[in-house]
């Protein structure tokens, strides 16, 4: 299928629940096409709101899909076609609000971008255009622009792959913007319970968490020093969670302020940008070494790294003895040896672990548990479940059974 055709199925996909516009511009910035009926008018206001600008930004250093948002809450989704490292198409979708925005918050908005020369007469047409703009969730907009990335690479990615940049997930003015606050706590325990079992397969798992809460909201009038904030709340809060896994008080008090001193001293977005991530990498990777058993042989300790990175997957004991050059007969007895279950047995302690974490921090389903987790069927994910938990899972997610 050509690249135009596939462009022509994915706007007819969204236009069956959207009103978004799907956007082309050359690796120059030179808008080439677009199905939006107000094109000049839209097409203005990405390039006046900075949007076009931060997008070639991103296309030309190699960057992955964005969200990129503006201080009246309008956001547009970028994704990129790069040959050799050099940017060809950018691609944009949007425009879009991400909550319910009244008039006074798109003037409020209008004042962040003063020293533009907006005309009276433009502001005018923007503003009756308001009214056509969808509002779309951030979990809505996130997979349509995966469905995107998609479209144009065949490639598929998860939510945490998404470059979320500033004024993507905020509202004007410092309003918060509406979340649904069950999901948030659900969402943020989640994080917080894999610092606590230094999960190294963090990234899959939160996938779902980060198209529900985006980090730590802390409202300010000055968006760098709310960016600095929200990051040393989340600090502390991801540090005490390292020392409940084990992380010994010192090294993770040391730890902490650094990344927070790290935060402070930076003057500009892009300084701030990846601070988070190390900070939260580290953290669990901290956690994982100190938690790693050290009567385990480097060999069995790859083995049970690599089930627990790959809890989704079908995972054989001839796999595991490839993954260290040893035979199978030969694994299987070292392993049991070493931690006291066998592989399979080992096999399904971990995912009964994942699937205790999903039960409490997510509205997956039991179904969709057993899935993701790759055990087959329900029922027998229910059985495994029973044996090593000692109730159901709903049992577990209800709380009757939790210590």
């Amino acid at each position: 299928m050509e690249m135009t055709e596939k462009l022509a199925l994915f706007q007819e996909l969204i236009g069956c629940g959207s009103t978004l516009y799907t956007w082309c511009y050359d690796g120059e910035g030179q808008l080439l096409s677009s199905n939006c009926p107000d094109e000049a008018l839209l097409a203005t206001a990405f390039a006046n709101f900075g949007c076009k600008e931060k997008m070639l930004t991103l296309g030309r250093a190699g960057g992955p899909p964005a969200v990129l948002g503006t201080a009246m809450g309008l956001i547009w989704g970028v994704d990129f076609l790069r040959e050799n490292g050099k940017l060809l198409r950018a691609y944009a979708i949007g425009p879009a609000f991400f909550y319910d925005v009244s008039m006074k918050d798109v003037e409020r908005g209008f004042t962040y971008y003063e020293r533009l020369e907006i005309s009276l007469a433009w502001k005018h047409q923007f503003l009756n255009a308001l009214p056509g703009i969808p509002v779309a969730q951030n979990i809505v907009f996130s997979r349509y622009l995966l469905m995107l990335h998609y479209c144009l690479t065949g490639e598929k990615l998860d939510a945490s792959s998404l470059n979320f940049q500033p004024g993507a997930t905020e509202a004007p003015g410092g309003a918060p913007a509406h979340r649904d606050r069950h999901k948030v706590w659900m969402a943020e325990q989640a994080m917080l319970q894999m610092v606590r079992t230094g999960d190294l397969n963090y990234k899959s798992a939160l996938n779902a968490s980060m198209l529900i809460s985006n980090g730590v909201p802390v409202q300010g009038r000055d968006p760098l020093r709310q960016a600095k904030t929200s990051i040393t709340v989340f600090t502390s809060i991801v540090c005490r969670a390292a020392i409940e896994g084990g992380l010994s008080p010192e090294e993770a008090y040391s730890l902490g302020d650094s990344y927070i001193q790290s935060a402070e001293r930076a003057t500009e977005y892009s300084d701030l940008a990846s601070v988070s991530t190390l900070m939260y990498d580290d953290f669990v990777r901290r956690v994982h070494k100190c938690r790693t058993n050290p009567k385990l042989s480097p060999q069995v300790q790859k083995c049970v790294d690599h089930i627990e990175m790959h809890l989704g997957q079908k995972i054989r004991a001839r796999d595991l003895a490839a993954l260290v050059g040893y035979t199978e007969y030969y694994l299987t007895h070292k392993f049991k040896e070493e931690t006291g279950l066998s592989v399979s047995d080992y096999m399904k302690f971990a995912k009964v672990e994942r699937a205790k974490i999903l039960l409490c921090s997510t509205e997956l389903s039991v179904q969709e548990i057993s899935d993701r987790l790759c055990f087959g069927t329900r029922n027998y994910f229910s059985r495994v479940f029973n044996e090593v938990a000692g109730c159901t899972p709903m049992q577990y997610r209800e709380g009757t059974c939790r210590p």
